[in-house]
């Protein structure tokens, strides 16, 4: 770790963290909270991934949709009119739109292959923003003249590394450039955040395995063909089954490349002189 104590953490002139977790617990409240109060830099993983990596497919899966309408279709083929994506780092709808959902197509859902296809593509885009993180340490120093970062991870990231794996070439390249902090939900959060998701079940990235496992088990519980699948329904399955075995994922980073703050603790947060504090008991 870049900070092996509370002392150079509290001493540093430059600090530098990555917060990591689900999402919901307080990633993106810490990251603003730091931004607007202090001399941070706020780089989101998220919005990398929409703007940079993933955003010709949402403009074209969007121009698709338009197409199908003679009088868009008339105008965006004579140029008359534009589309484009207007994702912030507080509105990732147009990300999570085109990752969509699996399931009958008649009802509203993305057939099986095509959501793997976008699932694919979300992988790799992420990987890529969070190898992109150090060129934005230095730009943000170097351009932009902020003393401290701090890199909103996307809840998905212990999809992408492997914590367990001292070779890890993403958490090698990370770890040498921030302090990587896991904010740590406990049972109720947990359920917390699936009765949030049942109420409005959002596109999320999977590990490719537990949703192939999921997608079988989900079909053969209730008897179901590929079209038969309700969008919503399976989503929610799903996220339950994701949700559970993030969490051992989660603390082998927390544990082989950073350090845990509780959740609980978060929200109590309202300064960047609270949020320091926390870190440096965490680092002790």
């Amino acid at each position: 770790m870049i900070y092996r104590s509370a002392y150079e953490w509290n001493n540093a002139k430059n600090k530098k963290i990555l917060l990591f977790g689900m999402s919901g617990l307080g990633k993106t409240y810490l990251s603003n909270l730091l931004r607007k109060e202090g001399d941070w830099f706020h780089y989101s993983i998220d919005y990398r991934i929409g703007t940079r990596y993933m955003g010709d497919h949402i403009v074209d899966n969007v121009k698709s949709e338009a197409m199908k309408t003679p009088f868009l279709a008339n105008l965006l083929k004579s140029d008359s009119i534009y589309i484009r994506s207007n994702i912030t780092f507080d509105n990732l709808a147009p990300l999570s739109t085109y990752l969509g959902q699996p399931g009958g197509q008649t009802k509203g859902g993305l057939s099986f292959k095509e959501y793997q296809n976008r699932q694919n593509q979300h992988r790799k885009a992420e990987k890529s923003a969070l190898l992109d993180t150090s060129e934005f340490i230095n730009k943000s120093q170097s351009l932009y003249g902020y003393s401290n970062f701090v890199c909103d991870s996307s809840g998905s990231i212990c999809e992408v590394v492997d914590g367990k794996d001292p070779n890890d070439p993403i958490l090698e390249k990370l770890s040498k450039n921030l302090l990587m902090v896991w904010i740590k939900g406990d049972k109720n959060h947990s359920e917390n955040l699936i009765d949030r998701f049942k109420n409005n079940p959002k596109p999320m990235y999977y590990n490719l395995n537990l949703l192939e496992e999921s997608w079988k088990s989900f079909k053969d519980l209730y008897s179901l063909n590929d079209e038969d699948v309700e969008p919503r329904e399976f989503a929610i399955y799903a996220y339950e089954k994701a949700i559970n075995a993030r969490q051992p994922k989660y603390e082998a980073i927390s544990q082989n490349w950073g350090v845990s703050v509780a959740a609980s603790e978060v929200s109590n947060i309202k300064s960047c002189s609270d949020f320091n504090s926390i870190i440096a008991r965490a680092l002790t």
